[in-house]
């Protein structure tokens, strides 16, 4: 009688992965759009100059973020209104996405708190940029507390 083989489910999980590999490749790869049709549906340059039709579609964030610093004590409500309106005024009109702060501090404890303390006034000191903006507290191990970096990544549109 010749011996049954045993299906050891170990040797599965290779072809299991690659096929796995596949299907993600394919999702992939149908997400990229068809690059023939985009060139055709470019308007063709005319004489005359048409209005360029308003931007549809969902908003997309910059990958690269601005990055502005400010310091004032944490106690000085309106000093870090002040420097928050000061450092980004050249960006007035932009609606950011996400803020990331860094509050400067020997310790973990009050960089972190500094931090939160700067994002909590930021939709006062501009409500049209910052409302509904998503932040993160972080610190930054160095330096003195009543300081922070912040990293702004403002939607495309």
């Amino acid at each position: 009688m010749r011996p049954r083989l045993r299906l050891n489910p170990l040797h599965l999980a290779g072809w299991l992965f690659a096929d796995m590999l596949l299907v993600l490749a394919l999702v992939a790869m149908g997400d990229q759009g068809d690059p023939v049709k985009a060139e055709e549906a470019k308007p063709k340059k005319s004489a005359t100059p048409t209005p360029s039709p308003k931007e549809t579609g969902p908003r997309a964030v910059e990958r690269k973020p601005v990055k502005v610093s400010l310091s004032a004590k944490s106690s000085d409500r309106k000093g870090i209104v002040d420097r928050l309106k000061d450092v980004t005024e050249k960006y007035e009109g932009r609606e950011a996405a996400i803020v990331l702060t860094f509050g400067r501090s020997p310790s973990p404890g009050p960089g972190i708190a500094y931090a939160h303390r700067v994002n909590s006034l930021l939709d006062e000191a501009r409500p049209d940029m910052f409302k509904g903006t998503t932040t993160r507290d972080f610190m930054d191990l160095g330096g003195a507390v009543g300081h922070a970096d912040l990293e702004i990544y403002f939607y495309t549109h």
